[in-house]
């Protein structure tokens, strides 16, 4: 019996944690990417999504994408690490990410020396980013929810 309802409440806290990301606010998440625009642009070929600058790479798509591959944009090497490790963002590990690079890389590569060339941190909201990001998927324009929606 203990048994059992210890296993109900890891399953149901799992959840619940999940949850937490799946529903980050992508209006709130717009507002909050006023922040990032100084490096980065959301751009489809020649629409511009939000005119941004040109320090980060393009973050058009970016959920479901390995880390590290956005092509016209220069890496570092933690970050290419990271995608040939396998690392493909969504909007929780993205979150993550956005509140700390540097400590995001050295955990998921497991290596202290790691380093993020990105140095701003999102304290808070980033959850929310992520999913205002997530409207310009692939996965997001095939199910029929992306960037048309939210603009």
């Amino acid at each position: 019996m203990l048994k059992a309802l210890f296993l109900t409440t890891f399953v149901a806290t799992g959840a619940l944690s999940t949850a937490a990301y799946a529903e980050g606010d992508a209006a709130a998440g717009e507002d909050m990417f006023k922040r990032c625009k100084s490096c980065h642009a959301i751009t489809n070929g020649d629409e511009v999504i939000v005119r941004g600058g040109r320090t980060g790479p393009n973050l058009y798509g970016i959920i479901g994408e390995v880390a590290g591959v956005v092509e016209g944009f220069r890496f570092g090497e933690s970050m290419i690490a990271a995608g040939e490790a396998g690392l493909v963002w969504d909007e929780e590990n993205l979150a993550e990410y956005v509140a700390d690079p540097t400590g995001f890389l050295r955990a998921y590569l497991n290596d202290d020396s790691a380093r993020a060339k990105m140095t701003f941190k999102l304290r808070s909201g980033g959850e929310d980013v992520a999913a205002y990001l997530a409207t310009f998927s692939e996965a997001e324009a095939m199910d029929g929810e992306g960037a048309s929606d939210s603009n």
